[in-house]
């Protein structure tokens, strides 16, 4: 009766367990990421006299977006003096978005882009450059230059 029951378990084990293989499709039951790439592009000589236009190009499966769940550009001084509020990106055609800007103090200035669309968000950072830098700027470059080297080199 005992080897009954044992070989009654094995097999009850042995059912479960078959239960729990990996199936071969398993991977396309899942739903497959389309990472979405955002492109900023900054004047090359940005006025601070003027208003200049910050250009967002979207792609997803190297296509260019259109109708984008939302692009947002947010836009701060590195000194954190000037902080412009989180703002809507127009969208001029063919996957390309913007926003106009006028920025009117020189000085190192960080925008950062949050856009989503099929359900990929992404938020993007560039740093440019208006007019003149000052010392603390210059020096917070050279900082971010160092450590960048320092990491590079222990790493193997």
């Amino acid at each position: 009766m005992k080897k009954i029951r044992r070989i009654f378990t094995f097999f009850i084990l042995s059912l479960v367990l078959s239960a729990c293989s990996l199936k071969q499709n398993v991977a396309t039951l899942y739903k497959q990421e389309e990472p979405l790439h955002a492109e900023i592009i900054i004047p090359d000589s940005f006025s601070s006299n003027e208003p200049d236009v910050i250009i967002i190009s979207l792609t997803q499966n190297e296509k260019r977006v259109e109708d984008a769940d939302y692009v947002h550009v947010e836009i701060w001084k590195q000194d954190g003096s000037v902080k412009y509020a989180m703002e809507q990106a127009k969208e001029i055609g063919n996957g390309l978005y913007s926003v106009t800007k006028d920025l009117n103090q020189e000085g190192l200035y960080f925008a950062k882009i949050h856009a989503s669309k099929n359900g990929s968000i992404i938020m993007p950072q560039k740093q440019f450059i208006v007019g003149d830098l000052s010392r603390n700027e210059l020096e917070f470059l050279q900082d971010g230059i160092k450590s960048q080297a320092e990491n590079h080199e222990h790493q193997h």
